[in-house]
Order: C-alpha cells, then structure tokens, then sequence
C-alpha cells in the first residue's frame, strides 16, 4: 500500500506535492484529448456526438458496447516512483518498448521521430505534452514514471506499448483477500463465489463486468500497483463508454464526461445557482448551439463499509446485492481557461 504522509520523509512529502501538481497538468490535458478533442472530430465530421445516458454512471450500470471510431481512446499509467524491475512480470516495460529513439523509428505515423530527444519525454518540457499527444493513439499503455537517475523529482514518459498482464482472476483474489471475504485462494469456497467476486472487482472500480480490453487493463493494473509504496494514477478513456476513468491506487475514483444540457436544465442550473443565464453559460459550457449546450461533468466515487476492509479483521460473506462503490460527488467542471472558477454541484444522476 502507498505510504501515508505521515509515513515519509520530508523530502519525500515535498515530491508528493509536486506529484500532485502534475497530475493536475494530466488531468486537464487528458480530459481535452479524451472529451473535448473527440467532440470536435463528431462536429467536424457533421455526426452526431453520443452522449452518455446519466443511468451510465451509476453503480452496476451495463453501458451497450459500441465503440466509436472518431473517439479517443488511450491508456496511461502515472507512478510518483519508479517502478522495480520485478512488476515487468505483469507490467510489459522493457528495453524493446522504452521511449528512445531507436524504438520509436518503427512507429510509422510517429511525426516527431526526426526531431526526438530524450529531453522531449520530460514532463517539465515545453514538448512533452505534444509528444504525448502523439502517442497516445498508440495501443496497450502509456508508462509515465519518476527518474531513477536523478535525486530531483523528475518525471518522464518512459515507456510505450506497454502491457498489463496480470489475470483477472489473480487481481480479484488479492482485492478479495484484502476484504477479507476469502483467506487464500479465490475458488476456496466454490465456483459460483469466486465468480461473484470477480464480477464484484470490476464493480469495485466502476466498470460492469463485462467491461473488456483497456479499462480491464486498467483495473488489474490498478489493483497491482496498490502494493508499492508509492502512489499510481491509471487513466483509461473509452470508446465505448464514451467517458475518462481516473483511478488512484490511494483509493479515489472518478469519471468524467461530457454532458448535454437542454436550454431549460441551463435555466434551471444557473437559477439554483444564483447567477446569470448568460454568466453560467460563459463559464460552463464547452459547446452551445440553439438546442443544447455541453457541460464538463464528474462523478466522483466512494467505497462503503462492505468494500473496505473489517475492522475486527475477521472473515466475512460476500452479499452480492451490497454496493461496492456509490456515488460520492457530482459537479460540473468550468472551462479551462476560467482557472479561479470553482466547480458546481448538479446531482442529475438519480432523478
């Protein structure tokens, strides 16, 4: 499990502030590439933008399983630490998928492979970010790390087609053994039990169990790197889901998603929020036309009781009908470039 604050040194604590503030970068960069880049490509292309029905986003939801081509879909792993060569078991990082020049020249529609230099792959680089932009159409995962080679807080992208090969059954044991509902293995108590809590492992992080290809990825990759240390951030956009999962192996999970907003819902918000039609508008909303505008949503999630481990750290049953997450915070995001500008509440899922 990642260290506490109060478990690390003082320098330490001071690369986890800038940990934090970088993550904050990717969050905003990521969200626009995910979200805001894929509903640009739908209007360019003069196609309608699938939005989420807001029934998605609630616990257990099963989302019909269409991809859409024009959405972007990507795959990126955020460590604060480096990670020790033994996770390249079921982490795929090695010397033939590390971010160096000789690797990238079989990338044929790489265009930044004349220009490349391992200073570029620097998160304090001005052309990091048009890097990563680069490969994130890329398939497998993103490998985004601390450098080993230098005391300073530094981190750079690392590796690319990066591929998370731990099983499904092995990642929802160690969840349940954590829980306390098996002691050893998962099919100690039969089939049918250990079939129940694999489906309840990918509840656990918010996707239905019939979730497949990179948010699988993503929640086996989570549940792996819960045992170092340090803290990891798995983002996973799908082209399915429509949506940008953030997961953090301290415990927070969130979804973000663009949401379509009649002229009467942005009456009704601004009203409740005392403020002007025109002002919630300006400050809110991504895309508006005659017939709707499209706000920046996110769902923030929460474990209870039952998906946390016991106290008294006895064994206990699984009840499936239990929620393992439910729905903490719902706000809309402002626009980007409005950064003093807090995020309001809209509880719009349930009604």
């Amino acid at each position: 499990m990642a260290l506490s604050r109060e478990q690390i040194s003082y320098q330490e604590r001071t690369g986890r502030i800038i940990y934090h503030f970088l993550q904050e970068e990717l969050d905003r960069v990521l969200i626009q590439k995910a979200l805001l880049d894929s509903l640009w490509k739908f209007l360019n292309a003069k196609e309608e933008y699938p939005f989420i029905d807001k029934r998605e986003l609630k616990p257990r939801a099963r989302i019909y399983e269409k991809e859409y081509p024009l959405y972007n879909a990507f795959l990126i792993i955020f460590c604060e630490g480096t990670l020790p060569s033994y996770c390249k078991r079921y982490i795929r990082f090695f010397e033939t998928n590390k971010l160096v020049k000789e690797n990238l020249q079989y990338l044929v529609d790489f265009k930044l492979y004349k220009d490349f230099t391992k200073n570029l792959s620097y998160f304090d680089q001005t052309g990091f970010f048009k890097l990563l932009e680069q490969l994130l159409p890329i398939d497998f995962a993103l490998l985004i790390q601390r450098d080993s080679s230098t005391k300073s807080f530094r981190y750079l992208l690392s590796h690319f087609r990066v591929k998370i090969d731990w099983p499904i059954d092995a990642a929802a044991e160690d969840l349940a053994k954590y829980l306390r509902y098996i002691s050893k293995e998962l099919y100690e108590k039969g089939e049918r039990y250990a079939l129940l809590l694999q489906q309840k492992f990918f509840e656990y992080y918010g996707f239905h169990y019939t979730a497949g290809g990179r948010r699988t990825a993503a929640i086996t990759a989570a549940q792996y790197l819960k045992h170092l240390d340090f803290i990891s951030t798995i983002y996973v956009s799908s082209s399915s889901c429509r949506s940008l999962t953030k997961i953090t192996t301290d415990g927070n999970l969130s979804k973000f998603v663009l949401l379509k907003l009649s002229n009467e819902e942005i009456k009704k918000i601004a009203s409740e929020n005392k403020m002007k039609k025109n002002t919630f508008e300006n400050h809110y909303l991504f895309y508006r036309n005659k017939e709707y505008g499209v706000g920046l949503f996110e769902v923030t999630y929460s474990h209870p009781e039952v998906s946390l481990p016991p106290a008294d750290g006895k064994l206990r049953e699984l009840n499936p009908d239990h929620y393992w997450i439910v729905v903490n915070k719902q706000l809309l995001l402002p626009l980007f470039k409005y950064p003093h500008i807090r995020p309001i509440e809209y509880r719009t899922i349930y009604v």
